[in-house]
């Protein structure tokens, strides 16, 4: 892909990353640091566009007219998709954002649509609900340490292998997941959770769902798994691990943090929260390395279509 398109791509995604018209503070900060994160290796000054798009500096038209073939227009549009998602269904003014990109890059309606009614799917999973990878599992019987570390290791093997792969619908995957990762580890803790808990639970650890979804991209974008959906490769996994490492820490930090915040009852503050998981994250990443090849042959194993469905029903 030529620079131009690099920076047409990111700048659409950090538009739909500010299409709900809300001003969370936490969020804006994740994705604030995304972008700066993302500057240090993308092979573009990200942190330019995130103020370029934060000051109304570039219009929607700009950013559309830079992608300039039909396989590039519907990635865009996936993208700005998956992150309009990324907290739950899009509202009101992510569907006008939608409709107008959808617009703008040509793209019929019928394919719009199934893209959209794809992602609001996983978006709308059910988090009560066994991971997939366990799906004949019964729920630790107690907070069952063993049980839940193992549970936490798959699902962290597990979102490493969805980040191998090309396709836009396994990072959409990856927050439900994360989701419902939480859920079981507060129920094995006697503790009954809802999405709205969940949600909160994860912006004060850290982990910004939009911003995770913008990072989930372009760590795709620095290791070129775009270029591979672009030139039609099909199903050939990434040798690019950053993307994957990045989400096997985050999920397996993620159910870690939640162990102990629901085995001391929910007694820890924000600060310990975040203390915790940056601790934790840190450790994961030296942790992924161990686990490479497992997660590897996990995505050359991985039916994602089968995975939705079981995300979804």
């Amino acid at each position: 892909m030529t620079p131009e398109q690099n920076r047409s791509l990111i700048t659409v995604c950090l538009m739909a990353a500010f299409a709900d018209g809300h001003n969370d503070p936490r969020e804006r900060e994740h994705v604030r640091r995304t972008a700066e994160s993302l500057s240090a290796g993308a092979g573009l000054d990200v942190m330019s566009l995130y103020q370029d798009v934060l000051l109304k500096r570039v219009t929607l038209e700009q950013a559309a007219a830079g992608l300039d073939t039909p396989e590039m227009r519907q990635l865009a549009f996936e993208m700005a998709v998956g992150v309009c998602d990324a907290d739950g269904v899009h509202n009101a003014g992510e569907t006008a954002f939608l409709e107008r990109l959808g617009a703008l890059l040509q793209l019929g309606r019928s394919d719009a649509d199934a893209i959209v009614n794809q992602a609001d799917a996983l978006a709308g999973a059910p988090v009560d609900k066994p991971l997939p990878e366990l799906a004949s599992a019964p729920m630790p019987a107690g907070p069952d340490q063993a049980e839940l570390d193992k549970m936490i290791l798959n699902a962290a093997i597990l979102n490493g292998a969805l980040e191998l792969l090309p396709e836009s619908l396994a990072s959409m995957a990856i927050i439900p997941l994360q989701t419902r990762l939480v859920y079981r580890v507060g129920k094995a803790h006697g503790f009954e959770l809802d999405r709205g808990h969940i949600t909160d639970f994860l912006a004060t650890v850290g982990v910004g769902l939009t911003s995770q979804y913008v990072e989930q991209f372009g760590r795709k974008l620095v290791g070129g798994l775009l270029g591979k959906v672009l030139g039609k490769v099909g199903r050939t996994i990434g040798s690019e691990a950053t993307g994957s490492a990045f989400s096997f820490a985050t999920t397996y930090a993620l159910g870690h943090v939640a162990k102990r915040y629901y085995a001391d009852g929910r007694r820890l503050d924000g600060t310990a929260l975040k203390s915790a998981f940056g601790q934790l994250f840190d450790n994961a990443k030296g942790l992924q390395q161990r686990y490479a090849p497992e997660i590897a042959e996990r995505a050359r194993t991985l039916d994602l279509k089968k995975l939705t469905s079981e995300l979804t029903r």
